[in-house]
This record gives structure tokens, C-alpha cells and sequence, in this order.
């Protein structure tokens, strides 16, 4: 099984930056995703970004050009990047990992909250 911590969140101001971390452990497939996704209260889960292990990337096209998602594979860790922060970016971050082959699943971290004041 994975276990994933999300850090780096917290308060910023509207135009700001933040850089959010999540360090997976345990029972990895070398083939993988690892993701970002938020939800705000009382709205539905989104994804922001992921990443494969090969280095391959996606975002919502919401995020394009403000949002960078990185990994480093020997430290397990993925990466969220956030530039030029909106109000509308406050939300609970959260950490997906997905596995494929030998150890497939789907596993979640608790999330880090990210508030973006005016």
C-alpha cells in the first residue's frame, strides 16, 4: 500500500505563489501516476495535474500556463508549483496515486489546505 503527506499549503495572496510537495511511500508500482487534485467546499473533487513516472504530464486546461507539476522519482516526490494565485484557487489539495502492473491501486493523501486572500 502507498502513503502519501501533502505539505506546503497555507495563506497567500491573490497573484501570489505557493509550492506544495507530496512524499509518496510504501508498496510502489514503477509504473505510475501521481496527481493533484482539489476540492473546495461544496464542490466536486477536480484534478489540477499529473504525472507519470516517464515524466509525462497533463493539466486541466484551467491551471495551463499558471500550474507546473514536477516528480523526482528518487525521492518519490511529486510537486505542485502555483503561480499567480486566484481566490478561486482556495481549496484542499490532495495527492493521487495511481499504480499500474504488479501493484496496481488507487491511493489518496489527507490533503493541504491553500487559501488565496485578496
Amino acid at each position: 500500500q502507498v502513503h502519501l503527506v501533502e505539505s506546503g499549503g497555507g495563506l497567500v495572496q491573490a497573484g501570489g505563489s505557493l509550492n506544495l510537495s507530496c512524499a509518496a511511500s510504501g508498496s510502489m508500482s514503477s509504473l505510475n501516476y501521481l496527481s493533484w487534485y482539489r476540492q473546495a467546499p461544496g464542490k466536486q473533487r477536480e484534478l489540477v495535474a499529473s504525472i507519470s513516472n516517464t515524466g509525462y504530464t497533463n493539466y486541466a486546461d484551467s491551471m495551463k500556463g499558471r500550474f507546473t507539476i514536477s516528480r523526482d522519482n528518487a525521492k518519490n516526490t511529486v510537486y505542485l508549483e502555483m503561480n499567480s494565485l486566484k481566490s478561486e484557487d482556495t481549496a484542499v489539495y490532495v495527492c493521487n496515486y495511481l499504480g499500474f502492473g504488479g501493484m496496481e491501486g488507487v491511493y489518496w493523501g489527507q490533503g493541504t489546505q491553500v487559501t488565496v486572500s485578496s
